[in-house]
């Protein structure tokens, strides 16, 4: 089975994965194919070998085989069988993921069928729910259970090339079989795959674990845990300095710190609905005193409501905002972690706004400049996807209700020129939601930044506030982050800059290079080593035995963003001649400085968060 996909670059990855389906048959008659759907850039196909293991030394094998099935050109010809006749020709052929298949389109019909992402493989009649037919597609010798479409024939396929083989449980339950899954990647033109393979290996170089090694930026240890990363001095700073920088930008729209403990009792997010949701994520916590059950927080909205109602509110007091940078736990799935990107304490720039109706656009204005002044200090450009309530009735909330705070996120989106596109039906179903988009240095999408509006927890814990008639009416809590997990923004932004830090972020500053280690070219390093300090400039002496041009070529490989020598003639002049990091590289590079202008330069620089020297 092939997963469906209209525009012309899919139907022909689509069509490149039967045809490499095909060659395996070719060149392991007895393979047993699961599913293999069209994946961002390209395709794969799972297959079940028995005791035969792919690996990338049999892809130039298979990639000739496909090329040959290529230059023939075959036509695809699509037939249809009965549900039963489709059963048969699965157990003729001996391929009994295919059956399995079948077997729930006709016992289940359209409920499993749409589970399974299966339904258009047949024709569902309308009524009794049954299917009563299903589609195959045909090339040459090789016949395959598909829902379409392909191309007209082979040879209109584009290029491709074989990535990499991996592990696969069939339909994703680690109770049942293991295939292999392996995958291609498929474009248009071979300039366009050129460029992609580039890509691929500019985003090796920029692989953030990679770097956080190099760089000594955060550690994982097996004695600690999965998923639980530790972050050294260097990685210590540049979280330090992003929670800053978030703070201030929310605190500038009258957002005020608060602070929750690490753990509550259950009864909190039973009452919230958490528990009944996520509570296979939650981290259980024992306590030996007494017999509340306790869990370590994965989210801190709940607690942040009970400040909330600590006391009487008036509409004249709303909008209430807390913000919170903390660390909330998660029981991710081993299988699933990954360096920063996936872990299981989760660092978020946690907001809550508690509001009226008429300021949800207001209180929107704010976050959105908020997060454009982030996202455009740190040279990310953004785009956001506008979460829209669909039809059906798994939406909680007033549907009025719901039609006012779309057309007010959509008015904040338009007022701030913001690029976005709108998703009907992918909003929560307690509110609709902003999703921020950066796009990083080598062109790759990330969800980051979110705003979320809801409709129900108030309603659930009882929130009040007393109404400008005497009534008592729920406020709209309205959840964001700017960097959302810090952990996983740092993956996303390590890979943007390839580790090279701006200034303000930059956990070393400034490199002293001694050019020998006589006494007093020492105690010059030194006494410049204070007065950077004093101008709160991160700063390092490298005293080393080695030659100038290996230190300077250390400072390089640090990513360091300014490094200076020391010399008779430094300390004879007190003006130094900066070495300036490439990416910073101005007109007025390799000038001279006096030592203390040139140290309230890096200080404005970091203070002005900017990108470029402006030596």
């Amino acid at each position: 089975m092939i997963e469906h996909h209209n525009d012309g670059l899919s139907v022909m990855r689509h069509s490149l994965a039967h045809i490499m389906a095909t060659t395996i048959q070719h060149i392991w008659p007895n393979a047993k194919f699961g599913v293999g759907p069209v994946v961002e850039n390209g395709f794969y196909y799972d297959v079940d070998l028995g005791e035969t293991k792919i690996s990338d030394n049999d892809f130039q094998r298979i990639e000739t085989e496909m090329k040959k099935i290529i230059d023939l050109d075959q036509p695809f010809n699509r037939t249809e069988k009965l549900i039963e006749e489709a059963i048969e020709w699965a157990k003729n052929t001996e391929q009994p993921y295919k059956a399995e298949l079948l077997n729930d389109l006709k016992r289940a019909g359209t409920t499993v069928a749409k589970d399974l992402d299966i339904a258009e493989l047949g024709t569902i009649v309308e009524g009794d729910a049954k299917v009563e037919t299903v589609s195959f597609y045909t090339n040459g010798d090789f016949t395959d259970l598909c829902r379409g479409p392909h191309v007209v024939s082979t040879g209109k396929v584009g290029v491709f090339k074989l990535m990499r083989v991996s592990g696969a449980y069939w339909r994703g339950n680690e109770n049942n079989a293991q295939m292999q899954r392996i995958y291609g990647v498929a474009f248009a033109t071979k300039e366009e795959l050129v460029h992609h393979l580039e890509m691929l290996e500019e985003a090796k170089k920029r692989d953030h674990r990679k770097l956080g090694q190099e760089l000594d930026l955060f550690v994982f240890s097996d004695m600690v845990g999965s998923g639980l990363p530790m972050f050294t001095p260097q990685g210590t700073i540049l979280r330090d300095q992003l929670a800053c920088f978030s703070n201030e930008l929310r605190e500038a729209y009258g957002y005020q710190k608060v602070w929750v403990p690490h753990m509550t009792k259950r009864d909190l997010y039973e009452a919230s609905g958490h528990w009944a949701k996520f509570g296979d994520e939650l981290f259980m916590v024992k306590s030996q005193e007494t017999s509340d059950e306790l869990v370590l927080k994965p989210m801190n909205c709940p607690h942040h409501t009970r400040i909330y109602a600590n006391k009487q509110r008036s509409y004249r007091d709303l909008p209430v905002r807390y913000l919170e940078t903390t660390t909330v736990y998660r029981d991710e799935k081993t299988g699933e972690l990954g360096g920063l990107s996936r872990v299981r304490s989760i660092t978020q720039d946690d907001s809550h706004a508690f509001c009226r109706e008429d300021q949800i656009e207001d209180e929107i204005n704010n976050l959105l400049s908020a997060a454009q002044v982030l996202y455009s200090t740190i040279d990310m450009k953004l785009k956001v996807r506008l979460s829209y309530r669909g039809d059906g009735d798994t939406y909680l909330g007033d549907e009025k209700l719901w039609k006012s705070a779309q057309e007010q996120l959509k008015r904040a989106i338009l007022s701030n020129k913001l690029d976005y596109f709108e998703a009907e039906g992918e909003a929560a179903f307690y509110g609709p939601k902003i999703d921020f988009m950066a796009t990083d240095a080598i062109g790759r999408e990330h969800q980051v930044a979110t705003v979320q509006l809801d409709f129900v927890m108030p309603e659930r814990f009882k929130l009040e506030y007393v109404a400008e008639d005497g009534s008592l009416k729920t406020p709209i809590m309205i959840h964001s982050a700017l960097l959302g997990s810090i952990e996983r923004f740092l993956s996303v932004y390590i890979e943007h800059t390839a580790g090279r830090f701006p200034i303000w972020l930059a956990p070393e500053q400034l490199r002293l290079i001694t050019v020998n280690q006589e006494e007093k070219t020492i105690q010059f390093a030194n006494s410049v080593l204070e007065k950077a300090k004093e101008y709160d400039i991160r700063a390092t002496i490298d005293n080393g035995n080695e030659s100038v041009g290996k230190k300077i070529r250390s400072a390089e490989v640090w990513k360091v963003p300014y490094s200076i020598v020391i010399g008779e003639k430094e300390i004879e002049s007190g003006m130094v001649t900066p070495r300036i990091r490439s990416d910073m590289t101005v007109a007025n590079e390799h000038s001279e400085h006096e030592i203390e202008n040139f140290f309230r330069t890096i200080a404005n620089e970091a203070k002005s968060r900017i990108n470029k020297s402006s030596l």
